[in-house]
């Protein structure tokens, strides 16, 4: 994490560079535009200044190529622009099969973060490098927004909401992390850090902390609630089964179709009335869980699939 002033932030993601030449080719589009008007608007006041001796006769009705050629050009630059950037929009938005899964809790004026092995950090988050990770992001109170300027990545936090973006971290190191949605009064302090280790030294971290897997303190949980008594393995007669959970499509009783994701399961928990399954009734009462505490329950209920979620397993040289 670089300390004196830069221009532009160091290139620190996969995608950064890639988002920079975006960026510096439509500033140059624009800067030639921009001279390249300002030196015709000069040329003609000089030539066509009062007392110049320049024609005004005969002024031309119109010249159709001319006026092709200054469409076509602008709709050609714009498309090739729409174009570079839809791409890139959608590399941001898919994140590869094989990612990791970090949850990130936004509050006035802190950071909350967790990963699938059960490690909190207040402000800090750390990852290992070469990886694509996947932050699936939600806020207890006001809308965030979640800013690393070395990955080029930015997304909205919101409310009872959530929101996920993904980056590769390409170099070791400390790097910001940043509010960019003011959220009171305290926004400006509301920084943190995101921690780039060599994958070994991730992988000694994660081991010399000793924490619980969140797949663990979720089953805790179901445990604790007795969940298993309605949802246990086999279907019953007072809730759907969870085994498999994210693999199936439900129908739910005013006869809506959806594949079940983690905003389901957050919903069901808390408001369980606002969609129920079909065949069963509305009986389930409501439970004030916290935010963290539904993802170690849904990390639970992705080992209860038949085929587990790729995205939230370690690659097998960090489980090593």
């Amino acid at each position: 994490m670089e300390h004196e002033f830069q221009l532009f932030p160091e290139q620190a993601s996969s995608y950064a560079a890639k988002l920079d030449w975006l960026y510096y080719s439509l500033v140059g589009v624009a800067v030639f535009f921009t001279f390249l008007i300002c030196v015709l608007i000069l040329t003609f006041a000089i030539k066509y200044r009062r007392g110049s001796r320049a024609s005004r006769g005969n002024p031309s009705n119109g010249n159709l190529k001319l006026e092709f050629t200054w469409a076509l050009i602008p709709f050609v630059i714009m498309m090739i622009s729409f174009g570079w950037g839809t791409r890139l929009f959608m590399e941001i938005n898919r994140p590869p099969a094989d990612a990791i899964d970090m949850y990130v809790v936004a509050k006035q004026w802190m950071w909350k973060c967790q990963n699938q092995n059960g490690k909190g950090e207040i402000n800090e988050l750390h990852v290992p490098v070469e990886t694509p990770i996947r932050v699936t992001l939600i806020s207890e109170d006001v809308i965030h927004s979640f800013f690393v300027p070395a990955f080029r990545v930015k997304q909205d936090v919101l409310p009872g909401r959530y929101t996920s973006i993904w980056f590769r971290p390409t170099k070791p190191g400390t790097y910001h992390l940043f509010c960019a949605e003011y959220c009171g009064t305290s926004h400006a302090a509301m920084r943190g850090t995101i921690v780039v280790m060599e994958r070994h030294e991730y992988a000694a971290w994660l081991e010399r902390e000793g924490t619980t897997p969140a797949s663990v303190q979720g089953r805790l949980l179901f445990e604790r609630f007795k969940c298993g008594d309605c949802h246990g393995g086999d279907a019953s007669d007072d809730g759907p089964m969870l085994s498999g959970l994210f693999h199936r499509t439900e129908t739910m009783r005013d006869g809506e179709r959806l594949e079940p994701d983690l905003g389901y399961v957050r919903q069901s928990i808390l408001e369980p009335q606002a969609r129920v399954v079909a065949g069963y009734q509305p009986v389930m009462p409501a439970f004030q869980l916290s935010e963290e505490q539904i993802f170690q329950l849904v990390a639970y209920l992705e080992t209860l699939s038949a085929q587990p979620l790729k995205s939230n397993t370690l690659p097998e040289e960090l489980s090593r």
